[in-house]
């Protein structure tokens, strides 16, 4: 049976190197890719690319799929770092031993989670993300992937194949 990975992105302005990067990797490894969102179909990137979410998240068990990541873009700040419904599913994810991972902004959300407190983790090296890292008592370490067996954080679009690459080690 092939693994399957849930990627979860803003309604709007995704990040495209962070979501598709990852997601290429996951194919190419021969697992199979859900895309996500709190809406359906079309979605517009940061510099225009086009992705389709297939699922909302809340309509999905976090429990059928092997690894869930939070991807970044300047939308994951507005809609999905106080998505509480989003947050609670990353801990049930955990809880029922699922790989959690996050890039960019998407390593904040999983960081809100308190699933990250007293340990290291990264994200795109700005203020604004270190400063939610920090606030959430998560240690920011600069470099592109922090992997450890439970949970993965990228920092952005430089380490999204790095990133992709990791999951794929992490399931493996």
């Amino acid at each position: 049976m092939s693994k399957k990975a849930l990627l979860i992105i803003p309604p709007e302005r995704f990040n495209e190197d962070e979501l598709f990067k990852p997601k290429a990797a996951l194919e190419e490894a021969g697992i199979d890719v859900t895309i996500a969102s709190t809406k359906t179909g079309e979605i517009t990137g940061d510099f225009e690319g086009k992705a389709t979410a297939e699922v909302v998240f809340t309509d999905v068990n976090p429990s059928d799929f092997d690894v869930i990541s939070v991807i970044g873009g300047s939308g994951t700040n507005d809609y999905l770092w106080g998505n509480e419904e989003l947050l609670s599913f990353i801990k049930k994810a955990y809880d029922q031993k699922i790989l959690v991972s996050g890039i960019c902004a998407g390593s904040v959300t999983v960081a809100k989670t308190g699933l990250l407190t007293d340990r290291d983790a990264t994200c795109y090296p700005v203020d604004v993300q270190i400063d939610q890292l920090k606030a959430n008592n998560v240690k920011y370490v600069g470099g592109h992937v922090v992997a450890s067996e439970d949970i993965i954080t990228g920092d952005g679009p430089d380490g999204a194949e790095e990133f992709g690459k990791s999951l794929v080690k992490a399931l493996n």
